[in-house]
């Protein structure tokens, strides 16, 4: 098997930030696909150093994750001290090494939904890096969810970094971020009031398709929600809008508040 690591890092930027995987296997389960899909969206961040994985040795459904690490080019820590949150203690240990050595990381990826992680996160955010946690639906605290910079379950990476690999010919990315579509709908809105014109859904959508400062909005349904999924409809893309706050409806025209 080649190793996705070493493949990943042929990619090298020095100017992008560096990226590291901390990965509790107790917590998020070791697999081939949940390895290829960590590195796909670890590139996405930044260039990809290192990924360390923390398993238990001595529990027999590890057997895989001990056999299989070095075919995928990862750095195995086994910590088969019974003694509780041992693994978890090691991992924050590891991740305080290498913010202090001589390639720390910019980005730290926590794969883990432990709360005890949230001093990590924290840690990571008071020097000025970011903190992206990684975790399974129905195994995260929320605690951790809501310090990190941003927050990913485990079933949102296929879409998202499928997304973001696909580009076009003309090498832009078939699609627009929410935020992004939010601030094409703003400028559409006062584009709009600045000609006297309405500012129904089929004007401001049409506005929105001809906008030079977001050449990638194509319609509703390239619109990217945060969890990767996309609308279906322009008037669901609006109606989320509103209910954010960023604009209200009236007598069916859009006005900003």
């Amino acid at each position: 098997m080649t190793s996705i690591l070493v493949a990943s890092q042929t990619k090298t930027n020095n100017q992008e930030p560096l990226v590291s995987i901390y990965w509790d296997s107790q917590n998020v389960p070791f697999t081939e696909k949940n390895a290829k899909l960590l590195v796909s969206f670890a590139n996405l961040q930044g260039r990809l150093i290192g990924v360390k994985v923390y398993y238990n040795s001595t529990c027999i459904d590890m057997a895989y994750v001990k056999e299989n690490l070095e075919n995928f080019g990862f750095v195995g820590v086994d910590v088969p001290c019974p003694l509780k949150n041992s693994a978890d203690n090691q991992l924050m240990a590891d991740y305080l090494e290498d913010i202090h050595g001589n390639q720390p990381p910019d980005v730290a990826i926590i794969v883990s939904g432990d709360g005890d992680f949230k001093k990590l996160v924290l840690n990571q955010k008071k020097l000025n890096k970011q903190a992206i946690v990684v975790a399974q639906r129905g195994n995260v605290k929320q605690n951790l969810k809501i310090v990190a910079d941003d927050f990913r379950f485990l079933d949102e990476l296929p879409n998202l970094v499928s997304n973001k690999a696909v580009i076009q010919k003309d090498g832009k990315l078939p699609y627009i971020t929410y935020d992004d579509a939010v601030a094409c709908l703003i400028e559409a809105i006062q584009t709009a009031a600045s000609k006297g014109k309405r500012t129904t859904y089929s004007i401001i959508a049409s506005l929105m398709s001809h906008s030079q400062g977001f050449p990638n909005y194509k319609g509703g349904s390239t619109i990217c929600k945060p969890d990767g999924t996309k609308f279906t409809r322009f008037k669901k893309f609006v109606d989320a809008v509103v209910k954010d706050g960023k604009i209200k409806l009236q007598n069916e025209e859009m006005l900003l508040v």
